[in-house]
């Protein structure tokens, strides 16, 4: 996992500054680290789930988002929405493109045939 870090003002790129200096800066602030600064809008339990969140990253290390995807998963798949979006919650808190990606693998599967299917 990369890490990417932009300033709100780089130095020596201000409004003046070149046009290619400005498409440099918004693809770096596209791909900043904190990507949930939306997050208190979308959600009441925030202290509650950022709580949450801590504990679970400092019991998991690096890998806690992809442990509470495969948690959020399984809840998928048992029917336990409650308890589905408790773990979409922390994994979008700990990485929101992680939790994008729950979606991704448990949306239904198209009615199209894949290939080779008669």
């Amino acid at each position: 996992m990369s890490i990417h870090f932009a300033a709100a003002k780089p130095a020596g790129l201000t409004a003046t500054s070149s046009p290619g200096a400005k498409i440099l800066v918004a693809r770096a602030q596209k791909r900043v680290a904190n990507d949930n600064a939306d997050f208190a809008e979308r959600s009441q339990n925030n202290d509650r789930v950022m709580r949450a969140a801590l504990r679970h990253f400092a019991t998991h290390g690096m890998g806690a988002a992809k442990v509470a995807r495969e948690q959020a998963e399984k809840a998928f798949f048992k029917g336990d929405r409650d308890t589905y979006d408790w773990w979409v919650d922390i994994t979008r808190t700990l990485d929101r493109r992680v939790a994008a990606s729950v979606s991704g693998q448990t949306e239904p599967l198209s009615s199209t045939p894949g290939p080779g299917a008669r």
